[in-house]
């Protein structure tokens, strides 16, 4: 069992497992409310693996899967990135998983990352804010040059996040460590390594479109805004200089891919560029 990507309509690329099948949550019960009442979604706010799949699976939908390990800065016990792609194998047919690990581990994060790719891992996912981590500091460059030998993409967080809004202190977590400028160094000095900046950008979507122009390794995706909120200018650019490195992400369960595609058909995107952005961008950063 493997994707046909002649019958799929789009790829997700950004898609939240939130727990596991014995009800461990990826966040605390504080986060999670918080940030479903920032994004009023509703719906599953907690699928699993299993729960992902189908829904997708009936979309004609593949999707890109993972949890975030962050249990150094929140105390939080992260869902199993083992679990989670060995699950995903089950439902090979829609579902790509990559792995997270915690880059506060150090030398142990670098050795896990290894097993999980071993395992199946297709990408790292990282938040520094939610991690607690300065993205440039060279204290985590043994984990991005692993990264980089193992030849798989790094999803960085970037922008406002909805974890911890609303909160007092937004719960100590620091939206300076979202500045894309500081994947900036990482991309300058890992040339090799595949980056992807997650999320419209905001307040700091300039320079991530600067980013992605300059740096060849360097991608966006689109998930975690409704279409219909995008800045004007990344809208511009979508439609021209970054039409091969913008990819179609919902940020699910937070929004739906529904909600994402319906109003992505209503965003004044040149009709030879949509397809680029639902699926062709990501398959061939996927390799698919």
């Amino acid at each position: 069992m493997s994707i046909d990507i002649a019958t799929v309509r789009a790829i997700d690329t950004h898609v939240h497992v939130e727990a596991d099948s014995k009800g461990h949550t990826a966040l605390d019960a504080e986060l999670l409310a918080a940030v479903a009442k920032y994004f009023n979604s509703g719906g599953n706010a907690t699928p699993t693996v299993d729960d992902i799949a189908e829904y997708y699976r009936e979309r004609q939908l593949v999707a890109v899967v993972f949890t975030i390990d962050a249990h150094t800065a929140t105390g939080h016990q992260a869902l199993s990135s083992e679990t989670l792609i060995a699950q995903a194998h089950a439902h090979a047919d829609v579902l790509i998983p990559f792995c997270s690990v915690d880059p506060h581990d150090g030398a142990s994060a670098v050795s896990r990352l290894r097993d999980l790719v071993a395992a199946g891992a297709r990408g790292l996912k990282l938040h520094p804010p939610l991690q607690a981590f300065r993205p440039n500091d060279v204290l985590f460059y043994p984990l991005y040059e692993a990264a980089a030998d193992l030849g798989v993409p790094i999803v960085f967080h970037t922008g406002q996040t909805g974890i911890g809004a609303g909160l007092p202190g937004g719960r100590g977590i620091k939206l300076r460590f979202s500045d894309p400028m500081l994947i900036d160094d990482v991309a300058a000095d890992f040339p090799a390594l595949s980056i992807v900046l997650a999320h419209p950008s905001v307040p700091w979507q300039d320079a991530a479109i600067s980013i992605a122009t300059h740096k060849a390794n360097v991608m966006i995706d689109l998930s975690g805004w409704s279409p219909k909120y995008f800045p004007p200018q990344l809208v511009r650019a979508a439609n021209g200089l970054l039409k091969h490195k913008v990819m179609f992400g919902s940020d699910y369960p937070l929004i739906t891919p529904d909600r994402w595609l319906t109003d992505f058909e209503a965003l004044d995107i040149k009709p030879e560029i949509r397809p680029l952005i639902l699926k062709d961008n990501a398959a061939r950063w996927l390799g698919l």
